[in-house]
């Protein structure tokens, strides 16, 4: 096919009718922006998760390599700035949104990442657009849509931020980065906790990464897959964990260490809170641990190797079935280290006090530290949501210090950098009890670590 970055072919329309007058030619719609439209409709109106619906999307329109690769940054990053390209649509339209229509405005949000962040030529970036829209909605908003993206054109999108952005530092930074504000000030909290030399510049950086695309890291599980093996695979070994291996490119589910379960897709952050849990001492009984909040099931999968290896085996809990049954097929290569997956609520344990030697507590949270990767949570989440976990974070803490004998080890961890939902937690729930020590907190960051912003506190029971 053509390349999309170019924009797509157009149909020569039909032949006319003998002593008639030809019709319109119509502008076939690229196949590449298509998905990409057709991902944003799913996530706007049917509530769809972009990780899963964009996997859907390039195998109806059969798309791989290059054309996948600009599909998937073009949805991507769309929905990441979509803050920022709704206020130079709006601009450039001289009308508010809501008098766009909505199929009209998401059309409009593809053209304008291609014009502003993309390394598409204008007139394709346009050109293809507006075929879009008119082979998606009609003629008469295509020539509204051709006038609105020639004059968002016109600008570098380092120009209309400098145009349209508040001067208040931390609303400017939610324009110029693209996040809800009480996102913004959430992090910024976050971060000023690590007592930053240069704050403003830590907190641009942080949501700087928050839009750039994540790596794509591998974990090689031990004793089932190696680090070699997957450098072999066309990998990189980082060094932080010893069984992380980021890859520069391709599918990774085609890579057979990976397809067979020996290895898998992982953040190195998610990696490094499974091995505070297996790395940390432990004096006498070692072989029962506990994953209370498994789902997906990469953190057990990674466990469950490393118990293995020493004689231990892991049990997994989750809540919700379905999500059980994922961690069950994820964790299938790794049986050897598994005492079983169970459907169960944590809050109310199937198990005796006191069972388990290790325990990992994932936390539900607000997953304000994977926005890299889940680039529609910051248009989802809000700063109530985070009130209402507080009480199961808290909760699932306390069953798992309750489950773990007298000198095991428990991990909180959650894929956030919230203070309310990690050191909050932590301090509330250890502050109510005489048997617990804090060993240790770690707060991981995508512009520090090019982790997601993970914390982990590792805690042992007296």
């Amino acid at each position: 096919m053509a390349d999309p970055r170019k924009g797509g072919k157009r149909s020569q329309g039909n032949q006319p009718k003998s002593g008639g007058k030809p019709p319109k030619p119509r502008a076939a719609v690229d196949p590449a922006r298509a998905a990409a439209y057709d991902v944003l409709f799913a996530v706007r109106v049917e509530g769809a998760y972009t990780n899963l619906a964009l996997p859907q999307l390039l195998k109806k329109y059969e798309l791989s390599g290059r054309d996948a690769a600009f599909t998937t940054e073009l949805v991507s990053g769309t929905i990441r700035r979509q803050g920022t390209y709704d206020a130079i649509i709006a601009a450039c339209a001289a009308r508010p949104l809501t008098k766009i229509e909505a199929k009209v405005l998401d059309a409009l949000r593809l053209g304008t990442h291609q014009l502003l962040a993309m390394r598409v030529p204008p007139h394709a970036a346009i050109s293809s657009t507006v075929d879009l829209v008119r082979g998606r909605v009609g003629q008469g908003p295509a020539g509204f849509s051709n006038a609105v993206l020639r004059r968002i054109g016109e600008k570098s999108l380092d120009e209309w931020i400098r145009l349209l952005a508040p001067t208040k530092a931390h609303e400017f930074a939610a324009f110029a980065h693209s996040h809800p504000r009480w996102v913004v000030d959430a992090l910024a909290e976050a971060l000023s906790a690590t007592k930053p030399a240069d704050m403003p510049a830590e907190l641009d950086a942080l949501l700087a990464a928050d839009n750039a695309a994540p790596r794509v890291m591998l974990v090689a599980r031990p004793g089932l897959s190696t680090v070699a093996e997957l450098e072999a695979a066309g990998g990189v070994a980082t060094g932080r964990s010893p069984y992380a291996v980021e890859l520069g490119g391709g599918d990774p589910s085609l890579i057979p260490a990976v397809a067979e379960g020996r290895a898998g897709v992982q953040d190195e952050g998610s990696q490094l809170v499974a091995l505070a849990l297996a790395g940390a001492p432990l004096e006498g009984r070692d072989e029962l641990w506990l994953d209370l909040c498994s789902g997906p099931g990469g953190k057990t999968a990674l466990l469950a190797a490393i118990a293995a290896e020493r004689g231990a085996t892991v049990l997994a809990n989750e809540r919700q079935h379905h999500r059980a049954q994922l961690v069950a097929r994820g964790t299938r290569a790794s049986s050897a280290g598994l005492a079983g997956v169970v459907t169960g609520d944590g809050l109310r344990p199937a198990w005796a006090p006191e069972t388990f030697d290790r325990i990992l507590v994932d936390a539900p949270c607000s997953g304000l530290g994977a926005l890299r990767r889940r680039p529609e949570a910051r248009w989802r989440k809000t700063a109530g949501e985070i009130e209402e976990l507080l009480p199961l974070q808290r909760a699932l803490l306390a069953t798992a210090l309750d489950s773990v004998r007298p000198g095991g080890v428990v991990v909180y961890a959650t894929c956030s950098p919230v203070l309310a939902e990690t050191t909050g937690v932590v301090d509330a729930v250890i502050g109510a009890r005489d048997d617990v020590v804090l060993e240790r907190t770690e707060q991981l960051w995508p512009h520090r670590d090019n982790t997601d912003a993970m914390f982990l506190a590792v805690l042992r029971r007296g």
